[in-house]
């Protein structure tokens, strides 16, 4: 498949072994704003089974209620996690997800076909699919597939806290700090996300640790590179 472009990108580093570590990007993309390529989260954190890590993409920030319902995942768009487990800041494996008619498929957790800012859809590493929680549903679809993985596509409430029009005094001079407590400039709004609940042994973390990003890739057609 001919390359279209990577959108974004946002990276964050997580230890195996627990806790939760997140990177974020909100409406600082203007050429991707509202799009279904359009990053807000990474998050990685240890599962209820703390043999698991989960992985979570959100896409499509600053949902109204209103617009939540209408919000969709793109065929034409491939979020990837991408996991570098020997600390040299290259992806080793990778997870891909898209839509198709109603549904989110996963392929990969294998070494992919490229690195950087080319990618392949990894078909003959199929792991399962999942369908989308519908807006209005009060019980999200989960469903598991190789491995053990585990996963749902849907929209959620964006969890990210952020005091923005303290931040904007703050750069602007008219305050020093933040508040305790500030004002979440996203509360009531939602994102669309994508969740991943892996294994920590199918990741093959060499030092412990793992360093993992997330990317989005825009194409003109569904299929072979992007």
């Amino acid at each position: 498949m001919k390359r279209k472009k990577l959108v974004l990108m946002v990276a964050c580093a997580v230890l195996i072994v627990g806790g939760i570590l997140y990177a974020a990007d909100h409406i600082d993309a203007p050429a991707v704003k509202g799009q279904p390529a359009d990053i807000t989260d990474l998050y990685v954190f240890q599962g209820k089974n703390s043999d698991n890590l989960v992985f979570v993409g959100n896409s499509q920030g600053l949902l109204s209620p209103g617009a939540s319902g209408a919000a969709s995942f793109n065929a034409n768009t491939l979020i990837q996690f991408k996991i570098d487990n020997n600390g040299d800041n290259v992806e080793d494996l990778v997870i891909q997800a898209i839509y198709q008619d109603g549904k989110v498929n996963f392929f990969g957790l294998c070494r992919p076909s490229y690195t950087g800012l080319r990618s392949k859809i990894e078909k003959g590493n199929f792991l399962g699919s999942v369908a989308v929680t519908p807006y209005a549903s009060h019980t999200p679809i989960v469903a598991t597939g190789s491995y053990g993985i585990r996963f749902f596509a849907g929209p959620r409430d964006d969890p990210f806290f952020f005091d923005l029009d303290q931040f904007h005094r703050i750069t602007g001079g008219m305050a020093t700090s933040f508040n305790n407590p500030g004002i979440d400039a996203f509360a009531g709004t939602n994102v669309l996300s994508i969740i991943v609940e892996v294994p920590k042994s199918l990741l093959h973390a060499q030092k412990g640790t793992i360093g993992t990003w997330l990317t989005s890739s825009t194409t003109e057609a569904s299929g072979g590179a992007m």
